[in-house]
């Protein structure tokens, strides 16, 4: 056994645990969405609890309107925090442990990926350099954005699994690189799609260096396939539903006052716990030294490291890429790509310039001769350390129990309104007096049951009467009365949103369901068939792997 290949990993959790330190201090950091993550966290449990599989409704949000928001925020962190919670952890404590474990993973990953590339020692300080950006700390202690944040764990790991396969056809590579497509996507919408270029050029830049092209541009296509497939059940409804809500009527130009004014934010700004515009976009003087030195070494020793030219010079246009789509002389591409603008903030892509800076820091050290390379790597990061000291801390402390985060208790739809339905208004603004309300005729209404995604009533009508059910309508949602599906209307100015029905004197029974449409069970099917062709490759692998074996 080579204790080495656990050591450096090990040496990198002990890291990647100084800055999370104010993390093991009781409460939830004060972050701008960190609350909103964890009662998140405690609606999709409620969902998971109740059955359903895939949540996608929130009926304690809004007032107890209900909200369709786990419908397009990304699912992976609540899935995996709901878990911590099934442990025994609180939300809070889960939806930190979800922060902690990401980050280290993130740190692990990008070193076994660049230690493919370019060695142990620019392994490591690639991964330090990747775990202490400016901009990751913001995501952790200032922003509080757990799909952004976790989503820096997958890039290096996509790109790990596909230096091995690129080498020699492996199973668990394959799955590997085929479930880290998956959660990419399941972790942030618009993160993934900022790092799919990269990733398919990557992609391409290993085939071209093949000596078996077509196989691999197989494995590639399969994997990329695969990938979308088991995701599908979250990303297809996210982008072909989207037209119900106000998404575009919220965020409509807001990407305009993102822009960064001020290029010398890159370099070195004030730490500040405030929103967009006034937090930290600085890249690190260290990132951009260590990437700036990868750039000059290249030119100084262009013989010994032709293979490396290439990544080096990609790293840097995409880096250039992402710097001017921060910047207001850009904003005649955000206008004419409609795409850019779901981003919403321009300086999102400083997640591109972390992932990139970090890797050319690996370049620098790989390129040096080898006498230099412990020094330099331990000497940058010292320096590091000591420039960001400073942003290891929380700026304050929410400390509650789980009863905070859960029942009708939230005022807000916990996004910033661009996931209501379009027939309603942005945020409801007072809580029902009941479940159920009669609005024209005489009836008396009484709840059998209330789940997240069905409610059940009895009425006895004394005379044909209109129902509303206090629920925001969004497609899915169903009346049946006797078993019988009911015509509803949502559009009422008067009930703006709500559902409203007729039911005729005497007694009923109602029950109100949140339903798949066509649309999600496609998904859904998509993402079963996705993950029934692993298990397929699985046994097939076996199956042969057996027979083999008994020959």
């Amino acid at each position: 056994m080579n204790y080495r290949n656990f050591f450096i990993p090990f040496i990198i959790v002990l890291i990647s645990l100084i800055p999370l330190l104010d993390l093991f201090h009781p409460g939830l950091p004060i972050t701008h969405d960190g609350e909103d993550h964890v009662i998140r966290v405690a609606n999709f449990y409620k969902n998971l609890v109740e059955g359903n599989i895939i949540p996608r409704w929130s009926q304690d949000l809004n007032y107890g309107f209900g909200h369709p928001v786990l419908m397009f925020f990304y699912p992976f962190p609540y899935y995996a925090a709901s878990a911590f919670h099934i442990l025994g952890f609180s939300f809070i404590d889960s939806t930190k442990l979800f922060f902690e474990i990401t980050y280290i993973l993130s740190g692990i990953f990008m070193f076994l990926f660049v230690r493919k590339l370019y060695g142990e020692t620019a392994g490591i300080f690639s991964s330090v350099l990747y775990l202490l950006a400016p901009y990751r700390l913001v995501d952790l202690y200032v922003r509080g954005a757990i799909g952004e944040h976790a989503a820096f764990l997958f890039l290096p790991l996509i790109l790990y699994f596909f230096i091995k396969l690129s080498k020699c056809f492996a199973l668990g590579s394959f799955i590997g690189a085929s479930l880290s497509i998956a959660g990419l996507v399941l972790t942030h919408n618009a993160v993934s799609l900022m790092f799919l270029p990269f990733i398919v050029l990557y992609a391409g830049y290993l085939v071209l260096v093949s000596k078996v092209k077509k196989p691999l541009i197989f494995t590639m296509i399969w994997i990329m396939l695969i990938g979308f497939g088991t995701s599908a059940f979250f990303w297809v409804p996210a982008v072909f539903e989207a037209k119900y809500t106000l998404r575009s009527i919220v965020t409509s130009g807001e990407y305009s006052t993102r822009f960064i004014k001020d290029i010398t934010s890159f370099i070195y700004g004030h730490w500040n716990y405030g929103g967009s515009g006034e937090f930290s976009v600085q890249i690190g003087i260290v990132h951009l030294l260590s990437a700036l030195s990868a750039l000059i070494a290249l030119i100084f020793f262009p013989k010994k490291n032709k293979p490396v030219r290439l990544i080096a010079i990609s790293l840097l246009l995409y880096s250039l890429v992402a710097l001017f789509l921060m910047l207001p002389i850009s904003s005649f591409i955000w206008q004419k790509f409609i795409i850019l603008q779901s981003f919403q903030f321009p300086w999102r892509f400083l997640s591109v310039i972390v992932f990139t800076t970090s890797l050319l820091g690996g370049v620098f050290i790989y390129i040096i001769p080898t006498r230099y390379r412990i020094f330099a790597a331990v000497f940058l990061g010292i320096a590091l350390f000591l420039i960001s000291k400073d942003y290891w801390h929380a700026k304050g402390y929410l400390v509650k129990n789980d009863d905070y985060f859960t029942g009708v208790n939230r005022t807000t739809t916990n996004d910033t309104g661009e996931s209501s339905p379009i027939w309603s208004v942005r945020f409801m603004e007072y809580k029902p007096k009941a479940n159920m309300e009669v609005i024209d005729g005489g009836a008396v209404i009484s709840t059998t049951k209330r789940t997240s995604t069905y409610h059940a009533y009895r009425i006895t009508a004394v005379e044909k009467s209109r129902i509303r059910e206090n629920t925001l309508y969004f497609p899915g949602w169903e009346v049946f009365v006797d078993s019988k599906k009911k015509d509803i209307e949502f559009q009422d100015p008067q009930n703006r949103g709500l559902i409203t029905f007729i039911v005729e004197k005497g007694k009923h029974t109602v029950d109100v369901r949140f339903k798949e449409t066509k649309l999600r069970l496609f998904s859904n099917v998509l993402s079963l068939f996705s993950i029934l062709v692993i298990v397929a490759f699985v046994l097939k692998s076996s199956f042969y792997d057996k027979k083999i074996s008994t020959k």
